[in-house]
């Protein structure tokens, strides 16, 4: 039997913190288990990627317990932000790094020529780099000049969904992000106000505890502009829970203002649901085309909330508009990847680090 040590943030499972790059690492380690691998975890405490004390301590314990020669797939929040640890250990173990999203495309001001250092070093030092779209493989070439057989696509799968059975007004709007400044929540307030004189309810549901004080901006900011009973903000879903929402929606709605996939996107497009989305990073990619080329939504420009605001009105206006797009959203997600496929991209980029 192979084995795989995986390094992952402590919180993979934390209910209250839901994410795309959680979710993910939580797929891809119960799939490589189903192939067969034995799948050692190393959950890692701190505040990743923030880099503290605390972290990199719970890093260095991590790998002692790793013996030599071991292959090693590392979330890239927690790698990518501490090469003082890994890359002295590049030659003692093979390392995979996982990118959910690359650091240095966004980096905080002031911080950007630090972030990319970092990031550049520990992925320089990589056995391999696996990375979840395209545009996120092109970006970390832009970035860091990485040879191009060293960085793999593995998209995010989806699980198996039954139809939503969407309404005939298309008025019920979902939003599934974290409530922080780069998901865009603001803008998509703006953008839900252009659409004040016509019916619709959006649910946010994400976390509002990440970045507490935005979120409670946005929330002040709905009632202020007279949403506050038409947008609810009930916190983050996981499960069944999640699962109901997405059947009881006609529309997802994504502001963000980056994203490297999106995975939001393609588990709406599972249940049949279209998409209203920035163009940003991945996204295109997530979205794709129905087979006879139509896109399964809307994509408009981040940051511009009159553009939002305008798509909007088109699609709860439109009856012909919302047949086009349900048709085409319920033809991609036949086409869509399923996680037994991610795995398995993972699983042989892992099996090359292994030679």
């Amino acid at each position: 039997m192979t084995e795989v040590h995986v390094i992952v943030p402590e919180g993979i499972d934390d209910p209250a913190r839901p994410s795309g790059g959680n979710t993910y690492d939580r797929q891809v380690c119960r799939e490589l288990a189903a192939r067969g691998t034995a799948v050692r975890e190393h959950p890692v405490a701190g505040a990743w990627p923030r880099r503290d004390a605390s972290g990199h301590t719970a890093l260095a314990h991590a790998l002692q317990r790793i013996p030599d020669g071991a292959v090693v797939l590392l979330d890239g929040l927690i790698a990518c932000a501490a090469p003082e640890m890994l890359v002295p250990q590049a030659g003692r173990l093979a390392q995979v790094v996982l990118v959910h999203m690359p650091l240095g495309d966004r980096p905080p001001e002031g911080e950007a020529a630090a972030v990319r250092a970092r990031e550049h070093a520990v992925l320089a030092a990589a056995a391999a780099v696996v990375t979840t779209s395209a545009w996120s493989r092109r970006r970390l070439a832009e970035l860091y000049a990485l040879p191009a057989g060293r960085v793999h696509v593995a998209e995010p799968g989806v699980e198996e969904a039954d139809l939503a059975p969407g309404t005939e007004a298309g008025d019920a709007l979902l939003c599934v992000a974290a409530v922080t400044p780069g998901k865009g929540h603001d803008v998509l307030l703006d953008g839900l106000a252009a659409a004040k004189d016509l019916p619709w309810r959006c649910s946010c549901l994400g976390s509002l505890v990440c970045d507490p004080a935005f979120a409670d901006s946005v929330r002040r900011r709905a009632r202020a502009g007279g949403l506050g009973d038409r947008v609810r903000f009930p916190g983050p879903r996981t499960g069944p829970q999640l699962q109901r929402a997405y059947a009881a929606a006609d529309l997802l709605v994504l502001a963000s203002h980056a994203e490297t996939y999106g995975m939001v996107v393609t588990e709406a497009l599972a249940r049949g649901v279209p998409v209203l989305a920035t163009d940003v990073g991945g996204v295109p990619e997530a979205l794709g085309h129905a087979d006879d080329g139509t896109r399964p939504g809307l994509l408009v420009a981040p940051g511009d909330p009159a553009a939002l605001g305008t798509a909007l009105r088109a699609w709860l206006l439109d009856d012909g508009l919302r047949r086009r797009l349900r048709r085409a959203a319920r033809r991609r997600r036949a086409a869509l990847p399923r996680w037994p496929d991610t795995t398995a991209v993972v699983a042989g980029v892992l099996a090359e680090a292994r030679r």
